[in-house]
């Protein structure tokens, strides 16, 4: 791929996917600021996050294999239609003035459920379309925008709800899907394989899952990594559950205070992502990683420190959570967007991802009677610590070290299954 031929269709569908990411985080504020003002409860704020990650734990293995031999453009554009069409019931419901918290969970379920096939058909289709050398730099620029949406999703977020009735700040994200749905209709997405279409049944998926997880088991560093991220997940999925009553309970603020920590992340993630973009990392991208795994456990702990009095200390370490993030989670998407096969990369992407998220209803089982009796500033010092410890004894375990080094053993040809033939052609 010549490096001057990638920049414009890449570009075009990234730009409808950043809409499409705005009016996503526009939803998710709004729903959980009105949660958090109708119950204050540490258990409900759980409950969201847990019917929205339950697609991933359950199914993610099969949504890898279905996208590896789909056309990901359409999954993308699917997954984006559905966004829409859940969002639009969500607008009806506030509009009769009918909702319940129930009505909620069950649209964070749906919309989870879409993101189980986007996100990983995205994340396979840029390895194909970006060039090797600059996929550190896309995941830096991702990162980036993140934190953009993190700067500008709260505040707009907290200024539409004064504006507007729920219903109109939720339409929002109808257009953004839409606008996300257009540029997909005219960019050819890379498909990897040899063309051949094959039918998909039951069986040729369930063939595809264990060909995925064998890839996975036989491949220690990234088997470790893996397993790293479901004990650091394990930790930290708390804590962002618990950012609303941190701001509610200790610190006594208003839906401003819970933009203000969550736009100085954004801030920071920013900055981060840009530098990141521009610096490529260290040359083991692991290294590059671990460190910022680190730095993010020193903000969750700071933020512990911050009395009711000194609000200013959680902006501060807000910031350096955010700031540290894409130094963090930027190399990892890298090094399965280089070194995993690309007919592989839908399957291994949503195992990842599956197993990291498994672990959340557990934390999130334990964490919620632990904030509830001993307030929610206990969990992140445990939790900040505890990873720091993890982060730093991962620079010992050698597989991990050198995941880039080493491949998996496993042909792609596993279980009878000849996957570099099984992928439906996209032009």
């Amino acid at each position: 791929m010549e490096t001057t031929d990638w920049k414009r269709p890449f570009f075009l569908v990234w730009t409808g996917q950043a809409f499409s990411l705005l009016g996503s985080s526009l939803v998710q504020f709004a729903l959980i600021w009105w949660l958090t003002q109708l119950t204050g409860s540490a258990a409900i704020l759980a409950t969201a996050t847990l019917v929205a990650i339950l697609p991933s734990i359950f199914l993610g293995p099969f949504a890898g294999a279905l996208v590896d031999r789909w056309s990901r453009r359409w999954v993308m554009i699917i997954s984006d239609a559905c966004v829409a069409l859940a969002t639009l019931v969500l607008v009806f419901l506030f509009w009769l003035k009918v909702i319940q918290p129930w009505h909620v969970f069950v649209i964070l379920f749906i919309r989870s459920l879409t993101g189980v096939f986007q996100g990983p058909a995205m994340l396979a289709s840029t390895s194909l379309m970006v060039p090797e050398e600059h996929l550190s730099r896309i995941t830096g620029l991702n990162q980036a925008l993140r934190g953009l949406m993190g700067i500008a999703a709260p505040p707009l977020g907290a200024l539409l709800l004064q504006l507007l009735p729920m219903f109109g700040v939720l339409s929002v994200d109808i257009v953004t899907a839409l606008i996300a749905i257009v540029p997909l209709f005219f960019v050819p997405i890379p498909q990897p394989g040899s063309g051949k279409a094959v039918t998909v049944t039951p069986r040729t998926i369930l063939q595809d899952v264990q060909s995925g997880l064998k890839y996975v088991a036989s491949w220690p560093g990234l088997l470790g990594i893996i397993l790293l991220a479901m004990v650091l997940n394990f930790l930290f999925a708390p804590t962002g559950s618990f950012i609303p009553l941190l701001v509610t309970e200790h610190f006594k603020g208003t839906a401003w205070h819970l933009s203000g920590l969550e736009s100085v992340m954004g801030v920071g993630i920013i900055i981060g992502g840009l530098g990141l973009g521009a610096w490529g990392g260290f040359k083991k991208r692991i290294l590059t990683s671990l460190v910022g795994i680190i730095g993010m456990c020193f903000g969750i702990i700071l933020t512990s420190a911050a009395t009711a009095d000194k609000f200013w200390i959680a902006l501060v370490a807000m910031g350096i959570v955010g700031l540290m993030s894409p130094i963090a989670n930027g190399p990892l998407t890298a090094i399965i967007q280089a070194r995993v096969a690309p007919e592989m990369q839908g399957r291994v992407i949503t195992v990842l991802d599956s197993g990291a998220t498994a672990m959340m209803p557990i934390s999130l089982a334990l964490a919620a009677p632990i904030a509830e009796f001993f307030g929610v500033r206990t969990w992140f010092i445990v939790s900040g610590s505890l990873c720091a410890l993890i982060a730093a004894a991962a620079f010992f375990i050698k597989p991990i070290m050198r995941v880039e080094e080493n491949g998996s053993g496993v042909s792609e040809g596993v279980a009878g299954v000849s996957v570099t033939g099984s992928i439906t052609h996209q032009s």
